[in-house]
């Protein structure tokens, strides 16, 4: 009661210190390490880096570092980069409405620091070697290293035990850990990643190909079971693969999608994905599939969230439909359609130049106003190519079958499913054919 009466004691207004300011800026963006180990990536990829090594110790828990052959820093920059609000990716509006790199916000390393021991080391191409400085202390002294940065992190949450308590188990955090690398393997397959935990390797990717990275990350099976998706609509380009409704899983664990080459979680796709798996998907199945999709960066806005894994799009019906439709095309298209299909989408949004996606989105208009993305619409199943009150008398015949369901040779060869003679709990059809009765699940047959 003493506290509740405390509480509602009139306190005069003031500005928080800015150790407060930072730590209360850093859980926006640091909620464990995988967060750490993601801010950190994004940095290495937009400096350049064709390698980058992620070494952990304790799950990410105790230490963290990501050492990286980018470009670098220069030394007399080295204290800005962290300072709040530092940043090289962007200097004005105009160019955070256009933003092209991974980062852009020059909050992550300032809110690293202020809840874990950090100590940055880089070496640009023009230096003689490279300078390490001591977040804490600002301290600067010389090392030795190749051309490009290594930002260690250790005992995160130290100074503020409230949040380490709402960590997970070692093998839970390291877990998160190796699935955010995973993230940025799967969309930059020009680069080489390798993952280390406690002095030992426990995943290394070499440079590949987009199709080899995705069979190596996901697994054959996924390349296998599923269909290439490729659109390309000038100011919208949709590739990847999408899983068949017969590799369906019972968990949305392998659903990745990626917007101008950062992993995002955006609920329009994902109902636009789902939407065109309506008809032959059901139940709490969950599809699988790997979406690679580029869009101008100025109908786009990553500033939407200070961890970036959200977006918002300026034409979200339209990208939806484009979504939805080429998902549909993917699945309507031929069983034996090759498996090793792959568009050569830009792996990062720094590759989009204006001038080849002639600066707006194109979609092909349709009579009747609209717009709509022609690629190829899946068949109507043939009972609808009736007027509607007509009612199939065999299971994919035509108009003009025998009326009265004889089982000639030519039926049975051509109708393998049979007549149809009941419907069963709204999802299955009870047929009978010349070797007796069939029961065909009503979503597979269309």
């Amino acid at each position: 009661m003493t506290a509740v009466l405390e509480r509602s004691v009139r306190r005069p207004i003031r500005e928080l210190p800015s150790e407060l300011i930072s730590q209360i800026a850093a859980g926006e963006v640091v909620e464990r390490p995988a967060s750490v180990v993601r801010e950190l990536l994004d940095n290495a990829i937009d400096a350049g880096a064709t390698s980058i090594a992620v070494r952990l110790g304790g799950g990410g828990i105790r230490s963290i570092a990501v050492e990286d052959d980018g470009h670098g820093i220069a030394a007399d920059e080295l204290a800005a980069a962290l300072r709040r609000h530092a940043t090289s990716k962007i200097a004005s509006l105009a160019e955070l409405e256009g933003v092209a790199t991974m980062g852009f916000r020059g909050e992550a390393l300032a809110a690293i620091a202020s809840v874990a021991a950090v100590a940055l080391t880089s070496r640009s191409a023009d230096a003689a070697h490279a300078m390490t400085i001591d977040a804490q202390s600002g301290e600067m002294r010389a090392a030795a290293r190749a051309v490009g940065t290594t930002v260690e992190v250790r005992e995160l949450f130290f100074n503020t035990p409230a949040r380490r308590k709402f960590l997970k188990s070692e093998a839970t955090e390291l877990a998160h850990c190796i699935e955010a690398v995973r993230r940025h393997a799967l969309v930059r397959a020009d680069l080489a990643f390798a993952v280390w935990h406690d002095g030992k390797p426990v995943a290394r990717w070499a440079r590949a190909s987009r199709a080899d990275r995705a069979a190596e990350l996901l697994g054959a099976g996924f390349v296998e079971h599923s269909r290439a998706v490729d659109v390309d609509l000038g100011g919208l380009v949709i590739a990847g693969r999408t899983g068949t409704p017969e590799s369906a899983r019972s968990r949305a664990d392998l659903q990745y999608v990626y917007v101008n080459g950062r992993h995002v979680r955006d609920k329009l796709i994902s109902h636009a994905v789902r939407a065109a798996y309506d008809d032959v998907l059901h139940g709490g199945r969950q599809p699988a599939y790997l979406l690679f999709i580029a869009v101008v960066p100025e109908r786009v806005d990553v500033n939407v969230h200070p961890a970036k894994v959200e977006v918002r799009f300026r034409d979200s019906r339209e990208v939806h439909e484009a979504v939805r439709k080429a998902v549909s095309a993917a699945l309507a298209s031929a069983p034996g359609a090759p498996a090793t299909q792959e568009r050569s989408v830009p792996a990062a949004a720094g590759a989009l130049q204006p001038a080849a996606w002639q600066g707006t989105l194109r979609w092909p208009e349709r009579s009747g106003g609209g717009s709509a993305l022609h690629v190829g619409e899946p068949p109507a199943p043939p009972w609808r190519t009736g007027a509607p009150s007509e009612a199939p008398t065999r299971i994919g015949a035509s108009a003009n079958a025998d009326p009265r369901g004889a089982a000639s040779a030519r039926d049975s060869a051509e109708w393998p499913l049979g007549r149809a003679l009941a419907q069963v709990g709204g999802a299955f059809v009870l047929a009978e054919n010349a070797d007796g009765l069939v029961i065909v699940d009503m979503h597979a047959a269309h």
